[in-house]
């Protein structure tokens, strides 16, 4: 095992990053297919091909998912990840022709750098080229480039943040793994303590407490999403998958605080690659452990840029 989404068989992941420009994009390969779910708690999303996750719409699996930076912008990427697929002879069989079905989500991350550089579909068709089943590269890459946190005080006191991945290996052949895009309006906490976020002088602020203590403060808008990709090897239909991304969200309360807030545009997929049978409640517990470490892993990979700090620069202070 290698700790990350892609010890689940069937699973590659690949990143496009743009240091100068600060964003990119990552894609979650299923090249066989996978049966996906979705569930969209932030009120500020931006995404793509949602709605045919749903239970009661026809098209059973995808075969890839892309999280992107460029807020809406950066969906266009997903062009790149259907091209590279359709090269591969890969996607839904429509009698006419093989149709690549690519679900998508974005970050916003055109304030941290130069915001008219946005991932395209020459990135996409990258980051999908890129894709392997080895260990996930993890921190200030692909959709995690440009990826910050605690935004409640602005940029100014930020910190950097980026993405992460965690897996878990279920026993019975069966593995369960997420990979987390951590852009969020509020702190990152582990077992309890902020370990990135909001700053003050002397410290973290604690966005949680500052908000209690303010009748008005300056909005941060939309600009806020944290986006998951939750995959197991065990089978599953489109309700459990579903069923599956919407217990995971309890990894982003575990973890993020505030959360699902109205400037979050949070976001998390569900996808299963195998035909391995297992219990249900169970993975979906899985899912929200896998979530939480991946985000966790997301604030501790990172480098810091642009003035803003990372994990390691603050800790080493402490």
């Amino acid at each position: 095992m290698n700790g990350t989404i892609t010890d689940v068989p069937g699973i590659k992941v690949g990143h496009y990053s743009d240091y100068k420009a600060l964003t990119g994009c990552s894609v979650v390969i299923a090249e066989e297919g996978a049966v996906a779910g979705v569930d969209v708690r932030g009120s500020s999303p931006g995404t793509r091909e949602t709605d045919l996750l749903r239970p009661t719409n026809m098209v059973q699996k995808i075969y890839g998912i892309l999280l992107t930076g460029g807020s809406a912008f950066g969906l266009d990427a997903t062009g790149g990840v259907m091209q590279y697929l359709e090269e591969k002879h890969i996607g839904f069989d429509t009698g006419g022709a093989l149709v690549p079905i690519v679900p998508a989500a974005v970050i916003y991350d055109l304030d941290i750098a130069l915001s008219s550089v946005r991932p395209d579909k020459k990135m996409g068709y990258m980051a999908a080229k890129n894709s392997s089943d080895c260990k996930v590269e993890q921190g200030s890459v692909g959709a995690g480039t440009g990826a910050t946190v605690g935004k409640i005080h602005g940029m100014d006191w930020a910190m950097k943040s980026g993405i992460g991945s965690y897996s878990i290996d279920l026993g019975s052949d069966v593995f369960i793994g997420a990979m987390s895009v951590v852009n969020a309006l509020g702190d990152v906490y582990e077992n309890g303590n902020i370990i990135a976020g909001a700053r003050e002088e002397d410290g973290f602020l604690d966005t949680y407490e500052y908000l209690k203590s303010q009748n008005s403060y300056s909005k941060p808008l939309g600009k806020n999403t944290t986006l998951t990709v939750v995959a197991t090897n065990a089978s599953m239909t489109k309700d459990e998958a579903n069923k599956m991304a919407q217990v995971a969200h309890d990894g982003y309360a575990r973890a993020i605080k505030p959360v699902h807030t109205v400037y979050d545009g949070d976001c998390i997929f569900a996808m299963s690659t195998g035909d391995v049978k297992y219990d249900v409640m169970t993975l979906c517990e899985a899912a929200a452990e896998a979530t939480e470490k991946a985000i966790i892993n997301a604030v501790k990979s990172t480098e810091g840029v642009m003035g803003l700090p990372s994990y390691t620069e603050i800790s080493k202070k402490g």
